[in-house]
């Protein structure tokens, strides 16, 4: 990954940053119908808030938990982490294995 794109995507990893007592915000977005439908269904067959499959979602297309598990790693450096966890993002979205 050239260097300057692995810096452009460092400035916005600072909000990857999760803590399960986070305070939330509430915020209003546009979905679909079925979209929204779907995450209705999915949060009363798991026991979750509405919210909760919305937000679990928006973390996995993120990409977060990799981060959080590079990070977790405790022999990487933040610098190969940030990289591993921009690689990881990449290689998901372009549907590669």
């Amino acid at each position: 990954m050239a260097q300057s794109s692995l810096q452009s995507h460092l400035a916005l990893f600072p909000f990857f940053s999760h803590d399960a007592g986070m305070a939330k915000t509430k915020t209003t977005v546009y979905l679909d119908e079925d979209v929204l439908r779907g995450a209705k269904v999915m949060a009363a067959r798991t026991g979750k808030k509405d919210y909760e499959v919305v937000e679990e979602a928006l973390r996995a297309y993120l990409g977060m938990e990799v981060l959080e598990r590079a990070w977790g790693a405790a022999d990487m450096s933040e610098e190969d982490a940030l990289k591993l966890a921009v690689e990881e993002v990449h290689r998901f979205r372009s549907g590669a294995s």
